[in-house]
């Protein structure tokens, strides 16, 4: 990972920061995306003292926000001369059904919506960075969850038919499709684009759903993975030549996972693109 740019969001806790750590110990420069700024800096200290003078940096932003979203795309774009690996690892479940200033149904908006958007706000600088160093890689951070996940066209802020586990698994059902989608069309550009789960391991996630979710997933966390073990797959997507010219994956414990048909359909994969592609124009994204 020498000489490499790597932009982490949600790298200021959980595998996110262990990842974010472990790639600097092995020589690439992180780019931390946060919202918090004082946890930025706290694992900006950390990074500095892991791996010191390599410029690590963080930029800052609510990803609920489609267009802060933006913003911080932009951000980085122009600050960072070169990004080899895009890690979209940021997210959340919610208690209770809520929306964002945009409209958009949170879980939907900052798991799904907030992926797309960076993407594409950095894709340029990501291809043109493949170039000289093939292939450039873009990460995205899924779930086994997605087996309770549904895509309901008529229904996709879950208006009608809300659940925490729903709309949680519904994201990262929508996540593996987006990879699968920007794979292929990603083919022939130097850049490989592929999602994974770490597993159920004991991090921050869910700290804030509330309700008994909260209550559950403090619970569950007793007998959870550690955030090294779920962090693993991500180093090794990263950075592992085992899988330079693989794209369009989904991997579990660094072996490819087992998908549902709906999440290995390239029509609906094709259509959730398009109708995310709607509402960030619209978002003004």
């Amino acid at each position: 990972m020498d000489g490499k740019t790597v932009v982490i969001t949600g790298a200021t806790s959980g595998i996110g920061e262990v990842a974010a750590l472990r790639l600097a110990t092995i020589g690439a420069r992180i780019v931390v995306v946060a919202r918090d700024r004082a946890r930025g800096r706290a694992t900006l200290a950390k990074l500095d003292a892991a791996a010191p003078g390599r410029g690590h940096t963080a930029h800052y932003g609510d990803f609920l926000s489609l267009a802060e979203v933006a913003r911080v795309g932009a951000e980085i774009a122009a600050a960072q001369p070169r990004i080899d690996v895009l890690v979209n690892n940021a997210g959340a479940i919610f208690s209770r059904r809520g929306v964002t200033a945009e409209g958009l149904e949170r879980t939907f908006a900052l798991n799904h919506m907030a992926y797309v958007v960076l993407t594409r706000a950095l894709m340029d600088r990501i291809v043109a960075s493949a170039a000289s160093s093939m292939p450039a890689r873009v990460i995205n951070t899924a779930s086994n969850a997605h087996r309770k996940g549904k895509l309901d066209f008529a229904d996709l802020q879950l208006a009608k038919s809300y659940s925490p586990s729903r709309a949680y698994g519904t994201s990262k059902l929508a996540n593996i499709l987006f990879t699968r989608e920007l794979a292929r069309r990603l083919v022939g550009r130097g850049v490989t684009a592929n999602s994974f789960s770490p597993g159920f391991v004991a991090t921050r996630f869910g700290n804030q759903a509330g309700g008994l979710v909260g209550i559950y997933l403090r619970v569950a966390k007793l007998f959870a993975g550690t955030q090294e073990q779920g962090a693993e797959t991500l180093v090794w997507l990263a950075s592992s030549p085992d899988v330079a010219a693989t794209s369009g994956e989904y991997f579990y414990r660094c072996q490819r996972g087992t998908l549902t048909a709906g999440a290995q359909d390239d029509a609906l994969a094709r259509r959730l693109w398009d109708v995310s592609e709607e509402i960030a124009a619209k978002a003004g994204a």
